[in-house]
């Protein structure tokens, strides 16, 4: 169901701090136009790919079953024409698919966003313990993150490229300024970027109370570190009482819910505004207090925590706006990272940013400003009617019930990095994942349906196409893995077949030949024509080949960070990854209301997996193999 973030094996662009005075307008139109547009696959090549890949997922009966219904579907002829009708709407569209997958895998999507769509980003800790250092960095990080939405308002910044071709930059002009609105049966996201007099304030959180941060002065140019630090100051100072109503709260309840709270709050003029400021803002920017202290073992899996949900309605939940695209997060005792809304984008566009920002952070600062005195950042009010206050007891016991059935765990896998599978020409990625059947297969003695994202970034408007990590050559290798008669000679051989099984099917997916929102479209091309939905997908297959225990993605950084998510069934597991030189970091969660799966435990297997197949190999002499 629900997206899963972006596998992007992207390159991050080298972005360097931009000549403000560097202006090329139409630069970004001209990129976009060169871009070529999302192909729908043949037909026959996704239902042979289907079939295939159901193989390691489903009972030899139950496959014959299902090929009997693709060989129908095949020659019936409903395929064809509902593939014609996917190609007439891919010559009328900039993309076929793009506005389909907005809609049914976000905006429609009735969950929490709250750890069942939002990503949280874990940062390193920063060397600050207290308020003076705490307010220092949030407006250091404001600053960078300004100096970067420089380089998309100018449109210098640096077009980035996978396997020499460049990508879609679209989703970088989706991320500022945005946020999403809840609605009764879909949701919608409002953008202020493009408007003629875009905002020039953010949103600042401290104690449930939201403040509106002008950060540009009146002729244009941003704030600089030393004003946004003194209006930072002034905030705190106005928000020392912690009794307020935690409003923020309201965004983390399940999308039905909260639509009807939505417009029952907005009625009163005075929260229409409020509202109104929020969604506007360029981003929003959490002053966190600390989080309750734990070992150095636990400290990362419970910042992780904190980054998903805020820890419940007694920590910092409430210091959130959910529906807000961006949201950063600087906790008084020096965890720091971010929690964004999904709808927008993937995380290679939010994490090539947060590069940026943490890079600005280091810098000395250039300037130490004269100080002219501005105006008091006006703080949002809110009238709680009891109507309000009733929707936020609510949403505060289904976000405490959400906090206490995550489990999240975050490691740094320190044996080795990309540079082991690197060394031995095995992709890392494809390494990775295939450490990740195997670590599955041994806690489950079967495998499971898979899901990495890759990016279609290549086109115009892509977003992600599924790698469907469990392949027969995996489920080969991981089986042979666990065979005591068979040689190490062997088993590596396995290894190899199934990291080039994975390494095809992930340049298949980024060239638009992958077979999951195929698939999609020819079901969502049904549903538009009001015809009966095709056996096909009715069928037993295709609700396994839909459950994925394992959602997975591989999020590369140039900062020592992990992106984290929430699992997208109730007995799977969310995984995600950035591989560095000589280390690689995790974060694997999962849900505590199913006994079958358990977060730390799926992590040393995971640990185990991967020091088994590096022993594998170095075992094996080289010259054979």
């Amino acid at each position: 169901m629900d997206e899963r973030r972006q596998a992007d094996q992207a390159r991050p662009a080298r972005l360097v701090r931009p000549v403000s005075l560097v202006k090329l307008p139409g630069r970004y139109l001209a990129h976009q136009e060169g871009l070529p547009n999302l192909p729908v696959p043949q037909l026959q090549q996704t239902l042979d790919k289907y079939l295939l890949a159901l193989k390691p997922l489903v009972p030899e009966e139950e496959w014959h079953h299902t090929s009997q219904l693709v060989e129908d579907f095949r020659t019936s002829g409903v395929g064809e024409r509902l593939q014609k009708r996917l190609e007439r709407r891919a010559k009328k569209t900039e993309n076929w698919l793009s506005d389909w997958w907005l809609q049914t895998a976000y905006l429609e999507y009735r969950l929490p966003v709250v750890v069942h769509s939002s990503p949280g980003v874990v940062l390193p800790k920063q060397d600050f313990a207290d308020r003076q250092g705490q307010l220092r960095f949030a407006a250091k990080l404001i600053e960078g993150v300004l100096d970067f939405k420089a380089m998309i308002d100018n449109e210098t910044i640096p077009v980035e490229y996978l396997g020499g071709k460049p990508l879609c930059m679209n989703q970088y002009y989706q991320i500022l300024s945005s946020c999403r609105i809840p609605g009764p049966k879909r949701d919608s996201i409002v953008n202020y970027s493009q408007v003629k007099k875009p905002p020039t304030h953010i949103t600042v959180v401290h104690n449930f109370q939201f403040f509106e941060l002008d950060v540009y002065n009146s002729d244009g140019s941003p704030l600089t570190v030393d004003q946004i630090f003194n209006q930072l100051e002034k905030i705190w100072g106005t928000s020392l009482q912690t009794n307020k109503e935690p409003i923020g709260i309201l965004t983390s309840n399940h999308r039905n819910s909260w639509a009807k709270a939505y417009n029952n709050l907005i009625k009163d003029k005075t929260n229409k505004e409020s509202v109104r400021s929020i969604q506007k803002s360029i981003f929003t920017v959490c002053l966190d207090g600390p989080i309750p202290k734990v070992s150095d073992e636990h400290y990362k899996s419970r910042v992780a925590a904190q980054m998903l949900h805020g820890g419940g309605s007694r920590l910092n939940s409430g210091n959130r706006w959910f529906d807000k695209t961006l949201q950063f997060i600087v906790s008084e005792d020096g965890s720091c990272g971010l929690v964004y809304e999904h709808a927008p984008a993937e995380g290679p566009p939010i994490v090539a940013l947060l590069d940026h920002v943490v890079e600005y952070t280091k810098k000395p600062d250039l300037v130490r400003s004269p100080m002219i005195p501005l105006p008091m950042p006006k703080k949002l009010r809110f009238n709680i009617t009891p109507e309000v206050k009733n929707d936020i007891e609510k949403a505060k016991q289904n976000l405490n019930i959400m906090v206490h059935d995550l489990d999240v765990k975050v490691f740094v896998f320190d044996v080795f990095g990309k540079n082991f599978p690197k060394a031995e020409k095995l992709g890392p990625d494809a390494f990775i994942q295939v450490a990740l059947q195997l670590a599955y297969f041994r806690m489950y003695g079967q495998t499971c349906a898979t899901y990495e994202s890759a990016s279609l970034r290549m086109f115009r408007l892509g977003r992600t196409d599924t790698i469907r990590s469990a392949s027969v050559q995996s489920l080969e290798f991981v089986q042979g893995m666990e065979d005591s008669g068979k040689q190490n000679m062997e088993k590596v051989d396995l290894l190899r077949k199934a990291v080039q099984a994975h390494r095809a099917y992930t340049d298949m997916a980024i060239n638009g030949k992958a077979i999951d929102r195929h698939l999609l479209g020819l079901k969502l091309q049904a549903i538009e024509d009001l015809v009966s939905i095709p056996e096909i997908f009715m069928d037993t297959s295709y609700a396994m080949a839909m459950h994925f225990n394992l959602s997975t993605s591989q999020v590369p950084a140039k900062t020592d960070c992990v992106m984290c998510f929430g699992p997208v069934v109730p007995d799977g597991y969310g995984v995600c990854y950035n591989p560095m030189e000589d280390h690689i970091n995790f974060s694997v969660s999962a849900f505590n209301s199913c006994a079958e799966t358990n977060a730390a435990r799926m992590a040393h297997y995971l640990e185990r997996a991967l020091c088994d197949m590096q022993k594998l190999i170095q075992s094996t002499p080289k010259s054979k193999l």
